[in-house]
């Protein structure tokens, strides 16, 4: 079949069909750059404090669309529950941050009260940290899980709300939040922590993603149409010399 192929009027045909092919992958090219810059921008009113109640619930996993949300809510700190964690990066560079435990009413809620990149300068701030009565406002983040190192001499190195409720003192009757939020406002001693803007979720137009599909296949085709013109070419040269 390749003797067929090399043939003068099949690799003109072949030519043909590459150009065509590449004409449908530009079309396919153009349709899915479309889907994007024609798509729904889904718009989050993360910059406008809610009460925290209203965007997330103790117990309960905490949804998509609340992560990132900045919320306010009133309580108390719990004395004696501030903790360091530690590869805390602020800006780049790597540091610790301070966590207190707030009761809010029932349910806790872990706060990050600032960043330093002293360990010695967190653990004072830590010690000398009682916040009492307070109304916290900042943004609440998602839970970051389970700390996979070593556990050593009650060190903590992730956001985990599982572990920050075993070394805390007190207990929540009405259980924790799956999150924490960042304050706005970093105590004495620590810097305010970096918690940028949720960057905006575009959701993409499957109709152009459709037709830019439907281009891959005409490309593949064009070149399978060529192929099977070919083949058959062939099939017929086979059967004749057979019959000869």
């Amino acid at each position: 079949m390749l003797r067929i192929a090399r043939r003068p009027r099949w690799i003109a045909a072949l030519v043909l069909a590459l150009a065509v092919a590449a004409g449908f992958a530009l079309l396919s090219q153009w349709q899915l750059s479309r889907s994007v810059s024609t798509g729904t921008v889904v718009e989050r009113p993360t910059e406008t404090t809610l009460p925290l109640s209203e965007v997330a619930t103790p117990q309960q996993p905490l949804m998509a669309t609340a992560d990132g949300q900045r919320v306010s809510v009133s309580g108390h700190f719990v004395p004696g529950d501030n903790l360091v964690l530690s590869d805390r990066y602020n800006g780049g560079a790597p540091g610790y941050w301070v966590v207190a435990h707030f009761a809010t009413g029932g349910a806790g809620v872990a706060v990050a009260l600032g960043w330093t990149p002293s360990k010695d300068e967190a653990q004072r701030a830590a010690a000398a940290f009682d916040g009492g009565e307070a109304t916290v406002s900042g943004r609440l983040v998602a839970d970051e899980g389970p700390q996979t190192g070593d556990f050593q001499s009650g060190a903590l190195d992730t956001m985990s709300i599982a572990a920050l409720v075993n070394v805390w003192a007190e207990v929540d009757a009405g259980g924790v939040y799956n999150g924490y939020i960042i304050d706005n406002t970093p105590v004495a001693g620590l810097e305010k922590i970096d918690s940028p803007i949720p960057s905006q979720e575009v959701e993409l137009n499957w109709l152009n993603l459709f037709y830019a599909a439907e281009w891959v296949i005409f490309a593949g085709f064009a070149i399978f149409l060529w192929w099977r013109l070919v083949r058959d070419v062939w099939e017929r040269e086979q059967t004749t010399a057979s019959v000869d």
